[in-house]
Parts: structure tokens; sequence; C-alpha cells
């Protein structure tokens, strides 16, 4: 009965919605509802917005029920925007109207601003300074970054272009917050020993996009700690671990209980739950992730350190971290409180071992020699997460699949986040500005921040004045060049100079085998990076995807020249005079799958009758859709290109209904 109540009121619901004149049918029967039944019917999901704010006029009482602060608008929130309901609590008085209207606001604001960016930066890099426009915005900043995140979440292979700078703007809005709260965290006396917290700074600032918190990597660690309390139970009903509460820091003086925790804890970590360090993929930024290491369950030894660390010292167990030479090792006092200890006093923990426990002879036999006393000590939090980005430092120098030097320029922000003043990476991070901005294509602003790191490395050390001149004039030469730039090259397929172009941008390619000694690849950050080997004319469509036999890739091509534009010596060092047609041949810009960008020659290119999508993250600054057989460029580079469309619908025409009719 209260069922059919139901349906029958939800019948008249939308016709109310139509409705202005308060005597429209059926409304007195729906007034007369018990309340529950009308909130139930208000919330069913099937209005809008705008339907609730039209019911809500009709009469006093579903005015009442449609309240600013109800659960009416509670749940119009909610089913719009379900990711932002963690950030309330169920105990808040929310003003759930004006909530819904300042999101909507701050949605428009940010569709807006994104569809702006391709316009602003087609042809460079979004500079430091594009992102004004964000920092000045109104309203909450998780409304704008969840809007953000809505438009990376649309579905299909449409909007590249919105999902491409909606992705560029929310990694800078989340790792400046992540800088300034990990810089906030380094101001914390040196007793402060939050290991976890730090490490989860490094965590998200280096994965920004994903859902990381301190809260949530705390919450798997504590039922690992539950796990262990468990096995415990087993060794030492009474062990006075297992009273500890969530949050307590109090610590077991008896060493023998401190080594029953130890045994409890290496049972659930290496036995039951499998953690292992990750010997196969040592070299992996992965293993340095806390977030990873939970889920992969392996890491390399400072990350499985501070794992074990943060799990005993839960339960009672004092260990303290031990920055060692190549391998990062815990402590575990063996001598009486108060004595004067020694570092012969430490049993050695390596938690990337196993948790196996090591003498001061055993350590250096782990990494086959003989150190002093001091690196036996411990160290505090700052040393620690140095060490822990220095490693990134490390594999960002080394890093040869991602070519937009992330990693690198990631683990360089963290590293003078915490050691401002240090001059060579000051030179690093100048030279790596001045190889992403030297080009015409590049920021202007990376330019200018170049120009500030130089000046700031010279007060520091004069006598790196040779390295710092050098990069100096290069990066204001740079900026002349600047100067000297005019407006948009278009370039007409029509046109005589062009007449051997055979492709065309958005078209889907493959790339003939070529075995040649010098064939090497480009990197992805230098900006007219062109494919060395193509095949015949400029025949590529802009859009077009290809395949190189050698290597095994997919790549699509978003720009052609009539003949080859680089200069002179990376024609030699190419060996590209080595090509039947050499460098008189069209040369096409491409994208491939593996993330790099690459300049290929006409006639060693060839269509792809399987075309398939390509996974590389600058897709979506030079198109718009991928349609199954090809890309559709954006405005910007339609403007470059304006013949190139019809060109690649002739093609895909030609080709794929040739295939269908093969295969017919």
């Amino acid at each position: 009965m209260a069922a059919a109540a139901v349906d029958s009121a939800m019948e008249v619901v939308p016709a109310l919605a139509e409705e202005a004149a308060p005597e429209a049918a059926g409304l007195s029967c729906l007034v007369n509802l018990p309340g529950e039944v009308l909130e139930y019917i208000l919330c069913s999901g099937s209005l809008t917005a705008a339907d609730i704010g039209r019911v809500s006029s009709t009469c006093r009482r579903l005015r009442e029920l449609c309240q600013s602060s109800g659960k009416v608008w509670k749940e119009q929130f909610r089913v719009r925007w379900p990711s932002l309901m963690k950030h309330y609590s169920p105990t808040d008085y929310v003003n759930w109207l004006e909530e819904y209207k300042v999101r909507q606001k701050a949605g428009l604001e940010a569709r807006k601003i994104v569809a702006s960016f391709s316009k602003r930066f087609f042809s460079e890099h979004v500079p430091c300074n594009g992102f004004s426009d964000i920092e000045n915005l109104e309203g909450p900043e998780i409304f704008f970054e969840d809007e953000l995140v809505c438009i990376l979440n649309m579905e299909g292979r449409k909007a590249l272009t919105w999902k491409y700078y909606a992705k560029k703007i929310l990694y800078y809005l989340r790792q400046q917050k992540i800088l300034n709260n990990l810089k906030a965290f380094l101001q914390q006396p040196d007793d402060y020993e939050s290991y976890l917290e730090g490490a989860v700074y490094i965590d998200q600032y280096c994965n920004p996009l994903s859902d990381i918190s301190l809260k949530d990597i705390q919450a798997q660690i504590d039922s690992i700690v539950e796990l262990v309390c468990k096995t415990l139970r087993g060794i030492n009903s009474r062990h006075p671990s297992l009273a500890f509460k969530a949050g307590e820091s109090s610590m077991i003086m008896e060493i023998e209980l401190q080594s029953q925790v130890l045994d409890a804890m290496n049972y659930v970590l290496y036995d039951q739950l499998k953690f292992k360090g990750n010997r196969m993929d040592y070299y992996n930024a992965l293993n340095l992730y806390m977030h990873q290491v939970l889920i992969r369950r392996t890491g390399i030894p400072i990350s499985m350190s501070l794992l074990y660390l943060t799990i005993a010292r839960q339960l009672g167990v004092p260990l303290e971290p031990v920055n060692f030479p190549s391998h990062f090792l815990l402590r575990w006092c063996q001598g009486a409180e108060g004595a004067s200890l020694d570092i012969f006093d430490y049993i050695y923990i390596d938690a990337f071992g196993k948790g196996k426990q090591l003498t001061v002879k055993e350590c250096e036999y782990l990494i086959g020699q003989h150190v002093t006393a001091a690196l036996y000590g411990v160290v505090n939090v700052k040393k620690v997460l140095q060490r822990m980005v220095g490693n990134l430092l490390s594999l960002g120098k080394r890093e040869g699949i991602d070519q937009s030097y992330q990693l690198l320029r990631d683990s360089l922000d963290l590293y003078l986040a915490m050691y401002p003043d240090q001059v060579q990476l000051l030179l690093l991070q100048a030279r790596l500005y001045f190889h992403l901005g030297i080009w015409p294509e590049k920021s202007f602003c990376l330019v200018l921040k170049v120009l500030d790191i130089l000046q700031h490395i010279q007060t520091l050390d004069p006598g790196q004045h040779g390295a710092v001149g050098y990069l100096v004039q290069h990066t204001l030469e740079h900026i002349e060049r600047k100067k000297e730039e005019v407006g948009v090259e278009v370039k007409l397929r029509s046109h005589e100079k062009h007449r051997d172009v055979c492709y065309s941008i958005g078209l889907i390619m493959k790339h003939k085998s070529v075995h040649c000694r010098n064939h090497r690849r480009l990197s992805c950050s230098e900006p007219d990076l062109r494919f060395l080997f193509c095949r015949k004319g400029l025949a590529f469509l802009t859009a077009s995807l290809l395949m190189d036999d050698l290597y095994g890739y997919n790549c699509v091509i978003y720009g052609w020249d009539p003949t080859c534009m680089m200069g002179h010596e990376w024609i030699r060092n190419m060996n590209v005079h080595s090509l039947p047609h050499g460098h008189h041949q069209p040369f096409y810009n491409v994208l491939v799958e593996d993330g790099s960008c690459r300049y290929a020659a006409q006639e060693n290119l060839e269509y792809n009758v399987e075309p398939q999508e390509i996974s590389h993250p600058d897709v979506g600054r030079y198109f718009s859709e991928f349609t199954g057989t090809h890309y559709i460029p954006n405005a910007e580079l339609e403007i470059r290109y304006p013949e190139d469309l019809e060109s690649v619908y002739e093609t895909v025409q030609n080709i794929y209904s040739a295939k269908k009719e093969d295969v017919e």
C-alpha cells in the first residue's frame, strides 16, 4: 500500500515541477502524504536541482521539506558530487543548498579556465605563471579540484585536450599544496620523529594524481599491527603491547618482551603477508613510495625499514633508523638504560632481508667494506627523507623510459625544499630548465626561472662562474629568439612546395623495419623531435599513427615538414644521408606509445591497417578525439594544418573501407 502511494506520488511530482499554480492536479494528494514518504520521493534521484527548486516554491509544506540545510539538498549534493562527501562531518551544520551553488560555480569556472589553456599554451609548455588565474580563484580549492577530476574521468575517447590540461592543472595544484605541507613539516623540532608522515609527503608529491593520504596508509599499517598482536597473543597472552590503545606511544623496556614483538612481526610480515625486498627490480621508483610498498608488499631497504620501524614503535619497541652506507638499517639497543653505549651494544636489523638481526661485523659483510663507528649512529627525520629523495634523484637521472624528466624534476623540487642552497643541485635544476626552455616552443617563463636560479648559484659559490656564464649566455640568446618570433605558421597541403607530402596529422601509421646502426630515439622533452626513418614523400597526415617493426611501437603524426628541418649536426649524427631520399623528403613529428617524440622520414612510414589508440602523455595537447581509426586534431593544431583533416577522412575511407571489403 505504501509502495503504491509512493508510486502514485512520484507520477505527480514531475507534473508539479511544470505547474506554477498550487491548485494543480494531485498537489493536495501529495502534500497530505507523511513527511517521510515525501522526503523519500524528493530524494529518489529522479528530480534535478532545478526540479527541487520549482517543487519547493509550490507550497509551504514542500518548501519546509526542501530547506537548504535539510536532507533533500544534501542528497542532491551527494548524488551530483559523491567524492566530496568525505570532507563533511555528520555532526557539522551544512547549508547544502549554498554548498551546491558554490560547487556549481567552481565547476563552471574550472571548465572555463581549462578551455582557455589550449589556446594560450599550445605552442609551449604551461609556464610557471600560467597558473596564476587558478591561484586567485574564490571558493574552496577542493571544489575546483573535484571538477578537474570529473573532467579526467569523462568516459570515452573524446575531450582529450580538456583532459590533458585538466591533468596539468590538477598536478600543479596538488604539488603546491603538498610542498607547502612538507616545508611546514620540516620546521618541526628535531625530536619530532614521524618518519612515516615525511615519507607520505614524498609519496604524495611524486604521485599527486593518486589518492594517497597519511590516514589511509596508517589504517593499512594498523591492520598489520592487529595481525601482529594476534600472533603475539599466542606467544605471550599477557604481553603489555596487547594493552596499548591506538595512538599511544608507550615503550617496553624489557629486552625479552621486545624480542617477542619482533618475532611476531617477522612472522606476520615475511611469512604470513609475504613482504620481501625487491631484489629483481631494485631500481624502480615504486619501491620508495609507501602506498606502493603496502600494495606490492616489496621495497628497498629504506622503505622496508620505515614500515618495520613504524610497526615496531606502535608495539612499544624503540627501534632507531641508521643511515648505513648502501643499505639502510635499524638498530635495537641491548644495553642498560642510561649506560654509556657504543656500536657493539646494538643489534642491527635488516628489514630488507626479512628482519635478520646483525652484529657490527655482519653489517660490514653485508656491504663488503669496513665503515667508521659514526655511520652506525641514529639519524633524524630530515636525514631519512634526504636519503629517500636522494634515491629518487638518482633514479631520475638514469631514467630512460619517462623522457619528460618528471621524476627528476619532482625529486629536485623535494631536495631543494629541504636543502635550498645545494649549489650542484641548483646547477642541475638550471640545466634542466634550460633544456626544457631553450627551444622556441617552450616556456619563456622557464627562461626567467633559469636566470633566477643562476643568480642564486653565483651568490652561493662564485667558483661556479664558468658554468653559470655559459647557461646565462645561452638563456639570453633564447630570450632574443623569442622576441623575433612571428605568428602561427600555417601549412597548406595544396601549396606547391608541399606536393610530396603523403600523410596527414591524425592517421595511424606503421614504421617499416629499418636496420641502421645510427637509428636513435630523441627525447620526448625536446621540442621539434623528429622521427628519423620514414617512407616516401611527406605523405603522412599529422594525426597518423605509426608502428616501428624494429622496436615494435605505434605512433601518431602531429606535424610535418616538406624536408628535414633539423640542423646539419643532427642530420650527420642520425646518418640521414644513408636514406635513399636523404633529407630532401618530408619528415614527420610523431608521438610514440613509449612516451617519446620522434622525427620520422617519410620513406620509412606506411599505413597501419590495424589502428590502435596511442597512450602518449601529450596526445591531448594536439588531438581532441580518437575515433578508432584516427585522431582528430584540436582547434589549435587544425589552424596550423587546415587542409589535413579532409585528407585524413579520404585516407581513412580508402584504407579501412578497402580492408573491410577484403575481409568480407
